[in-house]
């Protein structure tokens, strides 16, 4: 047998964590586009009336980031947390043609997000998010 000092890699990268987060809110939309009945579940801690206190998997409310405008056109909005990602000074949408199109823009946003081509725009939409709760302390 052979003994060893075990150091685990930590991947604290703070771009990696938030691109990680990116990418999850990406995949439940894609999960959400393409399922109409996904509902995602979250677990919870419920206490009943004798004071037990039981795991419970309860519905976790997720907002479409997607919405048809008056002329027909999808305007699909990539959110990190609440915020909408500007892709350009003003602009935070993407207009696609029909909601069908909707999964395979969500892809090519997830690729893009898994290569780090977003790590800018997530980065400033961090940094504002923080200075807005650092401001409120």
């Amino acid at each position: 047998m052979n003994f060893f000092a075990f150091n685990p890699v930590q991947n604290n990268n703070p771009i990696a964590v938030l691109r990680r987060k990116l990418i999850a809110g990406i995949d439940e939309q894609i999960q959400l586009a393409a399922n109409k009945d996904y509902t995602p579940t979250q677990h919870k801690w419920v206490t009943d009336e004798d004071g037990n206190q039981r795991k419970v998997e309860v519905a976790k409310r997720v907002k479409r980031w997607w919405t048809a405008s008056v002329d027909g056109k999808i305007n699909l909005v990539v959110r990190y947390g609440s915020k909408p990602l500007e892709f350009a000074k003003g602009k935070n949408a993407i207009e696609l043609a029909s909601e069908a199109e909707v999964v395979d823009v969500l892809v090519k946003v997830h690729e893009a997000a898994e290569l780090g081509e977003l790590d800018a725009l997530i980065k400033k939409q961090a940094q504002v998010s923080r200075r807005v709760t650092q401001k409120n302390k």
